[in-house]
């Protein structure tokens, strides 16, 4: 090791302080940064490659689903949010205001925006005219602007990206399918791209997006047993066209109003891919996000670095004709030991050594982030050993977390039990819900959990309401959440 580099310093481990955990492990992968702005963070190169890949799959997706890009204004008129009043007294705590431009005071304020149903309402209304024009499939990639109180760098800011869509629809069951259709999208993505396991469900009244008629979301669990919201996906009705006057000449030759419905996941799921498969070494990517899958170090005396190198390079130009996303760190100053710590805690899916004694045996060593195994593998074989190592480490990870999530989940009967429970366990909660505002707010109040979601396939059905003992309409998660 070289005299002016020290080993990767120690992370707050998650069991003493998750918290610190997360912000040093962010902090020392140099995903981000702190900006000058409150609530604001710059995302530096490894943490935004991570949201390229995931904008990425993720298009795709929309795309073989029929949807098209756009790009709409960040500045809303205020009198937009007045149309439709649940969507305004929803966000408006969280809006922020331009007033003034160019040194003159504006006739109307400005919201940045928040979320774009307004000004996509405004739009549609000019660009549908009759059933022809149906369904309108766009989806907006953006950057919007909620004033948090409380922020949590990815998971909660004061400024994030995303992406948000909005599509209308002749009648209510080509929308209801629009919208059930995309939050399987964001199900399948969050499964076999993040390897994160979710809940499917629909949410509470009390919980569902401002303006909705009804929203449906999928529900991560962190390793610190708390959730994180991963995806919504909104079914509007005609709240929305009536407001904005999104109406169509049916095939009677008649007007009707539009069903809309919006959808969209954001620059948390970084966090949460953070949050649900990092440990006390620090990241652990998943392969098909992560900015490199592959970091190749090659070792050995300096008599023997000319030739592993030469094999190195040849080697990455195999690997990256692939499409495999590979690095090299062949710096001489540095130790194999620092590289293997530095890169661990970089969460790169795989660590490839290459030595003098390797190059004459034919074969160099993979190492799992994962299971830290180490597996000696031929050079001529190399391309499908690393992408079948891939594929192995996306599925231990999912499995593990999994496992981790099904080990977390509980049942309760009472709110007392939950508490109780609460003391010793973290994780979620199944308990049942009569349906009563009043009941999901003393859950609230008295734990701190909020309602997750109804669950399409809960493990069980619970009988009772957990706080008044009435029949359980609904079987429900709770949980402490980000």
């Amino acid at each position: 090791m070289s005299k002016d580099k020290g080993f990767v310093t120690e992370i707050t481990p998650q069991g003493e302080d998750f918290s610190k955990w997360y912000i040093d492990t962010i902090k020392k992968a140099e995903l981000m940064d702190y900006s000058p702005v409150r609530g604001c963070i710059v995302f530096r190169p490894d943490g935004y490659a991570i949201w390229e890949n995931i904008q990425k799959e993720l298009d795709h997706r929309f795309k073989e689903t029929g949807h098209r890009n756009a790009y709409f204004p960040i500045f809303i008129p205020e009198s937009f949010f007045q149309k439709e009043k649940d969507h305004i007294e929803g966000f408006n705590p969280e809006l922020p205001w331009v007033t003034e431009a160019a040194g003159e005071k504006l006739e109307e304020r400005l919201a940045i925006r928040p979320t774009s149903e307004t000004m996509f309402g405004h739009m549609y209304a000019q660009w549908i005219n009759s059933y022809r024009d149906l369904p309108m499939l766009i989806n907006q990639w953006a950057n919007v602007v909620r004033w948090e109180k409380r922020t949590l760098p990815f998971l909660r800011t004061s400024e994030f990206l995303w992406q948000e869509g909005h599509t209308a629809h002749e009648d209510e069951t080509d929308a209801r399918k629009e919208t059930m259709t995309m939050l399987d999208v964001y199900t399948e993505f969050c499964e076999n791209v993040l390897a994160i396991p979710v809940i499917k469900g629909e949410k509470t009244p009390s919980e569902r997006f401002a303006g909705a008629v009804d929203t449906f979301s999928i529900e991560a669990m962190m390793k610190d047993g708390r959730a994180v919201q991963a995806g919504t996906s909104h079914y509007l009705g005609t709240k929305f066209a009536v407001a904005f006057d999104i109406k169509y000449l049916d095939r009677d030759n008649t007007h009707q109003f539009c069903h809309t419905t919006s959808w969209g996941v954001s620059t948390r799921l970084i966090g949460a891919l953070i949050m649900v498969h990092g440990d006390d070494r620090g990241l652990v990517l998943p392969p098909k996000v992560a900015a490199t899958q592959v970091i190749m170090i090659p070792i050995g005396p300096p008599k023997t670095r000319d030739v592993v190198i030469g094999k190195t390079d040849e080697l990455y130009a195999q690997l990256k004709a692939a499409g495999i996303r590979v690095r090299i760190d062949d710096r001489a100053d540095i130790s194999p030991g620092w590289k293997f710590n530095e890169y661990e805690m970089r969460g790169i899916p795989i660590r490839l050594e290459l030595g003098p004694r390797d190059l004459e045996n034919g074969q160099c060593v993979l190492v799992s982030r994962v299971s830290g195994e180490k597996k000696a593998v031929a050079l001529d074989n190399l391309v499908a050993e690393v992408e079948s190592l891939l594929a192995q480490i996306h599925t231990d990870m999912y499995e593990r977390a999994s496992k981790f999530r099904d080990e977390n989940t509980y049942s309760v009967d009472t709110l007392d039990e939950y508490k109780a429970a609460m003391e010793e366990k973290r994780g979620f909660a199944l308990a049942g819900w009569c349906g009563s505002d009043a009941c999901e707010n003393q859950v609230k109040e008295e734990t701190g959990a909020t309602s997750r979601n109804i669950p399409f396939e809960p493990e069980e059905t619970k009988s009772t309401c957990l706080v008044c003992g009435d029949a359980a309409k609904h079987t429900v998660v709770f949980a402490r959440a980000y």
